[in-house]
């Protein structure tokens, strides 16, 4: 996103990004990656959960991942153990969802000019 950031912004959209942490969690990854766009906590999973991107992470998955020091009810406040799977939207100025990308595989991102292209058509 950050490479097509400008030029999204440019054609009048705005970029908003949830994160499954709780806010005082957002702050060191915003600045650690340079981030420009808004990142709105999501901590409850509502949103992630509305959209239909939140999953349940399996125990064995959480075990994992605490061996690696990633501490997913620390990150968010919660013992919910939900993530969002990676996904974007377009939406209109109605809120009406236009372009969506949605992958399970949390190893696979859309390239940013796909959805710079999808901004452009919509």
């Amino acid at each position: 996103m950050r490479e097509v950031e400008e030029e999204i912004v440019s054609l009048g959209y705005q970029i908003i990004a949830l994160s499954p942490d709780n806010p005082e969690h957002l702050q060191p990854t915003v600045s650690k990656h340079e981030i420009g766009y808004q990142i709105i906590s999501d901590a409850n999973m509502e949103a992630s959960k509305g959209f239909g991107i939140a999953f349940q992470v399996p125990a064995d998955t959480i075990s994992k991942y605490k061996g690696y020091g990633i501490d997913l009810e620390k990150a968010s406040g919660s013992d919910h153990h939900l993530l969002p799977v990676p996904a974007v939207f377009v939406l209109d100025e109605e809120g009406k969802v236009k372009f969506q990308y949605v992958n399970p595989d949390y190893r696979v991102r859309i390239p940013g000019k796909l959805v710079l292209e999808a901004a452009r058509i919509y």
